[in-house]
This record gives C-alpha cells, sequence and structure tokens, in this order.
C-alpha cells in the first residue's frame, strides 16, 4: 500500500531537479543504484525543503516515509526466482509422466497376457464389434467346484446373461442344475445338465470341448443363440473375492443348511452349520461361495431343523448366485478396487476361461446393467413351467411341465428385457 501512495505521489507530480549536496550524502535519484551497492551507508543526508525532491529514503538514512513508517525493501533477483520455481514444477511435471507411462506400459503388457491366459480369442480382437451393436449378445456363466475329487467338475450353477449393448438391457436366466436331458445328444441316454460339461470335456480335460457342448445343449432348451461362454472355477473364484477384499450382499431371505467342510468327501466326509440374516452382509471368499452354493437341509446333516426349505431348493440357489455375480462385478467397478488390481488378475487366471475376447468381455460387463430396476431375472422353477420328478434310478430330477420343452422357450421369450 506504501509503495503505491508513494508511485502515484511521483507519477502526479511534474519531475524537479535534485540540488546537488556537497560532500558524502545519499546519490542523486536519477542515478539509484541496484544491487548491493544499494545497501551501503551513504551518511547523513541534507534535509531538503522541497517535498518532492525525496519521495522516500535510500535504505540507511534513519528517516522513515511521510508517514512515519520504514522504507520498504524490495528483494533483489526476484525474476530469477520465479524462473526456478517454474523449473522445478516442469520437471516435477516430467517425472510424474514418465511414472505414468512406465505403469501404462507394466500395465497395459500384463493385461494383454492377462486376456491371453484367460479366452481362447486375442486379447484386442472382437466378435461383437466391440459391443456396437443393437443385436441380443448372449453369455452362459458356467460355476464348477474344482479340485481333482469327484463332481469337480459338474456344473452346478448355469447362468445365461443376455443383454443388447445399444440400450443395455440385461436380463439373467437361471438353469436348474437337476434339469433331465440327453447326454450325451442322439444317446438314448439321460443324465443331469451338469454333467454335460464333464462329460464332453472328459472330465475337464478338454474345456473347450465341454463347454461347447454345454453352450449347445443350453441353446436347445432355452431356445436362445448362446454363442459365449464363461467357466468359473469355485476355488478359484473364492480366492479371487478374497483378493478384491470381499463383496457386499443383501440376502433377501434368511436360512441356514448343511455345508460340506470339503468338496472332496474322501479327504473330509464332515459337515457344518451355515446361516445367513436377512440383511446387508459383507462376505469374504469362503462366505460367498457357501451361500451361493448351499443347498443341503440341516436334517441331512442332524444338525436340528432347516428354517427355509424354500431357498435350499435348486431354484433359490440360483436366485443366490445371481446377487453373487452383481456383488463382485459392483465391487470390481469401485474405485477403491483398483490397487488391488494385479492381485484379482492373479487370481481370476486361475479361475475363469472363457471364448470371449479380454475386450469383447470387459464391454459386456461395462455395458451390463444390474442396477436396472427392469432388469429380469428369470428362474425356471415349479412355480412357471417346471415339475420335480424322480429318474429310474430313483434321484430327484426337474423336468418341463408335461414334459413340454417349448413351455420352456416361451417363458423365457415372454420375460427377457427387449
Amino acid at each position: 500500500m506504501l509503495g503505491n501512495f508513494q508511485q502515484q505521489q511521483q507519477n502526479q507530480r511534474p519531475p524537479q531537479p535534485y540540488p546537488q549536496q556537497p560532500g558524502p550524502g545519499p546519490q542523486p535519484f536519477g542515478q539509484r543504484q541496484d544491487g548491493p551497492a544499494q545497501h551501503q551507508q551513504r551518511g547523513n543526508p541534507q534535509p531538503s525543503s522541497s517535498p518532492a525532491a525525496y519521495p522516500y529514503h535510500q535504505p540507511g538514512q534513519g528517516q522513515g516515509n511521510q508517514f512515519g513508517n520504514a522504507p520498504q525493501q524490495q528483494p533483489p533477483f526476484k525474476p530469477r526466482k520465479k524462473r526456478n520455481k517454474r523449473r522445478i514444477g516442469c520437471l516435477s511435471a516430467l517425472v510424474v509422466l514418465i511414472v505414468l507411462i512406465i505403469f501404462g506400459v507394466i500395465t497395459s503388457q500384463r493385461v494383454l497376457a492377462f486376456g491371453s491366459a484367460i479366452s481362447t480369442q486375442s486379447p484386442l480382437s472382437t466378435q461383437t464389434s466391440y459391443m456396437n451393436t443393437g443385436d441380443r449378445t448372449n453369455l452362459l456363466v458356467m460355476g464348477y467346484g474344482g479340485g481333482n475329487h469327484d463332481g469337480a467338475n459338474l456344473t452346478d450353477s448355469l447362468v445365461v446373461i443376455s443383454m443388447i449393448p445399444s440400450t443395455r438391457h440385461t436380463s439373467l436366466i437361471s438353469i436348474p442344475r437337476d434339469l433331465w436331458v440327453q447326454n450325451p445328444p442322439d444317446s438314448g441316454t439321460f443324465t443331469k445338465i451338469n454333467v454335460v460339461y464333464q462329460t464332453a470335456s472328459n472330465n475337464g480335460q478338454n474345456r473347450q470341448a465341454g463347454a461347447d457342448a454345454l453352450t449347445k445343449k443350453i441353446n436347445l432348451v432355452t431356445g436362445m443363440d448362446v454363442k459365449y461362454w464363461m467357466m468359473i472355477d469355485f476355488t478359484g473364484f473364492k480366492t479371487f473375492i478374497d483378493s478384491i477384499g470381499g463383496v457386499d450382499v443383501y440376502v433377501p431371505d434368511s436360512f441356514n443348511a448343511c455345508y460340506p467342510n470339503n468338496d472332496d468327501a474322501a479327504k473330509d466326509a464332515s459337515w457344518r452349520i451355515v446361516d445367513f440374516e436377512k440383511g446387508n452382509q459383507h462376505m469374504d471368499g469362503a462366505t460367498a461361495i457357501s451361500y451361493a452354493r448351499a443347498r443341503e437341509p440341516v436334517e441331512v446333516c442332524s444338525k436340528g431343523t432347516s428354517k427355509n426349505q424354500a431357498e435350499l431348493t435348486d431354484f433359490g440357489r440360483s436366485a443366490r448366485q445371481q446377487l453373487i455375480i452383481k456383488a463382485a462385478l459392483a465391487k470390481i467397478r469401485d474405485i477403491t478396487t483398483w490397487p488391488r488390481f494385479f492381485s484379482a488378475m492373479d487370481a481370476l487366471e486361475q479361475t475363469i476361461h472363457t471364448n470371449m475376447s479380454l475386450a469383447d468381455l470387459g464391454l459386456f460387463s461395462q455395458k451390463m446393467d444390474l442396477t436396472d430396476p427392469h432388469t429380469a431375472r428369470i428362474g425356471l422353477s415349479t412355480s412357471n413351467v417346471m415339475a420335480v420328478d424322480t429318474a429310474s434310478d430313483g434321484e430327484s430330477i426337474v423336468v418341463p411341465q408335461g414334459n413340454n420343452w417349448q413351455l420352456i422357450k416361451d417363458y423365457i421369450a415372454k420375460n427377457l428385457y427387449n
């Protein structure tokens, strides 16, 4: 403020000559020096009769300005300091940019390697025009136990995710694992549909052959054009859930059930009780898998009485599996999960296998909308088109009502989110 006021005074008054002072004294105003010499003591100046002769005093004169305040000194070499700060800022930005480029290269290489490991297609290829289509795209998700025991390759979870990329309209269709079908085709032999993959893959030796065979069977049952499949190993999926910090699930109905302590009964045939209360729950990998797979009544392991038998049916379990899929996708999309990116990829490499390229799978997951209230969740059950029956060997199976397979196709077509 003082400097500006004084400068205004100087600008408003006409220039006046500076009288020469005899002997030592201040230098004339027109010969003002900069730098260190400016700060040297120059003796006692002679007072001037003109108030405008010295609009401000040189340092060291022992007098203040007209307000009685000491004169302010301008710090030397300011422009040089600003240039240095700019140089430091540019260097910092350059370092950050280099780090980001290096991280991007490393990340892209890791992602492409991951895409090659999980898919039969090259990572950046597309069979769907990169999901830029109005045609319905169908993906069969098959969940199996994994491991080296009997039943490790039974597909206990079968969900078709049907999505229209241009509108993001999504439908989930759960297929009962106990559906009684001819296997192999045209053989006259029947099994539950969850055995088809095990048979065609030679007990997991040829995953692609098994997945292709099961996909064709799903097409026949549903009347849908399912071209893409993805297999999920439940054992690996448990590790994946843990790698992303667990999932948050809203449990719509309370239930309890018997659950095996080990999928391989030869190692451990004991049971435990799993109990889920209605409401929001945070689940780690083991809890999420038991929630998705539990189906045995408590009476089976002589541990009491089940409190909700409806949840233990094939249909109840299919609905729970849809909830886990939804929760896992939501967690992946959450920005707070991204720091766990590499560990999640490591877990998924041992968990999933698909015939959809990484590019298509990523876009499919991004466009799929499970939060839309109009999303169709279609469960084939005894409340619509299915009936419970008994096979010749006495096992419980599921068949279409009146053995009319067209009922299944019509029901699905009518309830899809178009």
